[in-house]
């Protein structure tokens, strides 16, 4: 049985290495935390449909390795993204200085329209705090980023990130920000949309066959 969805999304996750990113995907996906979690070797995928403000959407998520030797694949990547979750370890300094390369990359390569959100990660880690959430909201709002902490462990605000993200994009595509029918804007009508959209150019080219006698 085909799925059915009325859009789907391009996701990326980026951020630097360690920062839980394939563990957050892992459990947007599974629900569950992943204990054997290795730093990923060039790109993992991971997909699910979501109910977005009474749409249907299908989030084709690709999870970018952090780690340097890994960037000239993973840029390929970026091309027509429609979201993005940069990702951070609240408890590690270095993740967050790196986070303006991260979004710099993501703003070049990707849609110029991408949807960008904030997530520092390993909230749960509480005791061993490197970054406050005062200075990366204020990060957050100079670059005009959506933001959130989540835990992939205990899977806090996990769901809500992914869902965020779309909201956003889904509201741009209701404003005209966005065109699902642009090339490279990392969005494309379901079949449901596509069915009711077909329908309406019909109806609107329907030639009138009303005569007088």
């Amino acid at each position: 049985m085909s799925e059915t969805y009325d859009y789907l999304f391009k996701f990326l996750i980026i951020g630097s290495a360690g920062s839980g990113k394939s563990c957050l995907l892992h459990h947007f996906i599974e629900s569950k935390f992943k204990d054997d979690s290795s730093h990923t070797i060039g790109v993992e995928f991971g997909s699910r449909i979501v109910n977005v403000g009474g749409k249907s959407v299908k989030l084709q998520i690709w999870d970018t390795a952090g780690q340097e030797r890994f960037r000239s694949v993973t840029r390929s990547y970026y091309r027509g993204a429609a979201g993005a979750l940069l990702v951070y370890d609240t408890t590690s300094r270095d993740s967050f200085n790196a986070l303006a390369n991260w979004l710099n990359d993501a703003r070049t390569l990707a849609s110029p329209n991408i949807v960008i959100l904030l997530v520092g990660n390993k909230k749960d880690l509480e005791e061993a705090r490197d970054v406050t959430f005062l200075e990366a909201s204020t990060f957050a709002q100079e670059n005009e980023l959506i933001f959130l902490e989540t835990s992939a462990k205990t899977g806090e605000n996990v769901e809500e990130a992914f869902l965020k993200c779309s909201k956003t994009i889904l509201a741009k595509i209701e404003t005209g920000e966005l065109d699902p029918e642009r090339i490279g804007s990392g969005i494309q009508y379901g079949g449901a949309a596509l069915r009711n959209l077909q329908t309406r150019q019909r109806s609107i080219n329907k030639p009138d066959c009303t005569c007088r006698v």
